[in-house]
């Protein structure tokens, strides 16, 4: 079963620029934060927290957390999200979710191309019904379905879908839509971080204005590694 790809911005820090400013400010005021945050107006965050972002000053954006919701991603996807370790991750359990008939991610030029695709669909359903066997098999033995399905899951794939919460404070989003944005980036968390900013920017945009790979905003830091082609 095939599956699409899903981004939802479930929750993020209320008023995420103005509190990131009050924090910001508060290094150079005597004021404490509560009165700094209420004599702060949209005009103020706005100066501000342009200032703020032109000079680098990237400690007061780790108050603001976003939280997203993630579906119809592969293993091999969320291998790599997690090694972004500055964040918060809960994903399905392939222990305690029987994967029977589960769904898959295909590589765009796999399913551009009707042979490779039949190929791919044919390799899935030939897993799930070892899978399936596995699990059958394991049960007849007396194991629980939980420890049938956390042995039978060795011979599913890293295309396998799984779904994951993911939260992460803003400076570590900025760093993570510097490597994931850039066109050397994996297609699929690529595709993903695309639309994870997308969202970011509609609830703070000044927080973001200069997220993304870093040849959207400046030049290119992979040397000889460079694509060659900016992300403008």
């Amino acid at each position: 079963m095939e599956t699409k790809l899903s981004v939802t911005l479930i929750q993020h820090t209320p008023d995420p620029e103005k509190l990131v400013s009050a924090a910001a400010k508060l290094c150079y005021s005597k004021a404490n934060a509560g009165e700094i945050m209420e004599n702060l107006t949209d005009e103020n965050v706005k100066g501000f927290l342009n200032r703020l972002m032109d000079v680098g000053h990237a400690s007061p954006t780790e108050h603001a957390s976003f939280t997203f919701a993630i579906e119809g991603v592969s293993r091999a996807l969320t291998h790599q999200l997690v090694r972004h370790r500055m964040a918060s991750f809960s994903q399905k359990s392939q222990r305690y979710v029987n994967e029977t008939q589960f769904g898959f991610v295909i590589p765009p030029e796999i399913e551009e191309d009707t042979e490779m695709k039949n190929k791919f669909i044919e390799c899935m359903d030939m897993v799930n019904g070892y899978y399936n066997y596995f699990s059958r098999k394991l049960t007849e033995k007396g194991r629980t379905k939980e420890q049938s399905s956390e042995d039978a899951r060795f011979v599913l794939p890293n295309s396998c879908e799984t779904k994951i919460v993911v939260t992460m404070n803003a400076r570590e989003l900025l760093h993570f839509f510097e490597q994931r944005c850039c066109n050397r980036a994996q297609w699929e968390i690529r595709t993903m971080a695309d639309e994870m900013l997308k969202q970011c920017k509609e609830v703070a945009p000044l927080l973001f204005k200069k997220a993304g790979a870093p040849c959207t905003y400046g030049s290119c830091p992979e040397g000889k590694m460079c694509c060659g082609n900016p992300r403008k």
